[in-house]
């Protein structure tokens, strides 16, 4: 049983409720705030920084980047009724520039659900952000009745555009839900 919730755990983290945050690091936070929001919509909360460690070994440590790393600052943002997230601005020796691609190991996307996709994908086109493709619309398997699009952040970050407003097919197989940002209650 687990104390915090009263649920029966099986495995798993003891007191487990959800995912609180996602970090992301960003070549200038103040051009991706902007994007997230204006663009996006998303509502920044508060900043921590500059972090280091000059003489030790803290940033290795606790973070697993080079001990010289710096953070500039991040930045927490919350966006509507999803998980957190923050974004980092960092400066560290041999640092990559480039971000990853969804095929490469560590590539990642955000995926942000909104009630009316095409009103969305104008205002996204309309901020002159770059589209990947048409939308796509799944008429069959678990994910029939969602539209997607994935669209590019000024610095190359992949994000993804969604929407299932009429649910899921999976959903007429099964009373269990994945969690919808429209329904956080359920």
């Amino acid at each position: 049983m687990d104390e915090a919730t009263g649920e029966a755990r099986l495995s798993g983290l003891p007191g487990l409720r959800g995912m609180e945050h996602v970090g992301i690091t960003v070549p200038d936070l103040e051009e991706a705030t902007r994007f997230f929001v204006e663009v996006i919509g998303c509502e920044v909360f508060y900043d921590i920084g500059p972090i280091s460690d000059e003489q030790g070994d803290w940033m290795l440590r606790q973070l697993n980047v080079p001990p010289r790393t710096r953070i500039h600052k991040l930045r927490f943002f919350r966006c509507g009724h999803g998980s957190n997230f923050e974004l980092f601005e960092y400066e560290a020796p041999e640092q990559r520039q480039e971000p990853p691609r969804n095929c490469d190991i560590g590539g990642h996307h955000l995926a942000f659900y909104v009630d009316d996709f095409d009103a969305a994908l104008e205002h996204l086109r309309a901020h002159g952000v770059t589209v990947l493709g048409e939308p796509t619309v799944r008429d069959s398997g678990p994910s029939a009745g969602q539209t997607w699009v994935y669209f590019l952040s000024p610095w190359g970050m992949q994000l993804e555009l969604v929407s299932f407003p009429e649910g899921k097919g999976y959903e007429k197989l099964t009373e269990r839900r994945l969690w919808h940002p429209a329904y956080p209650e359920q």
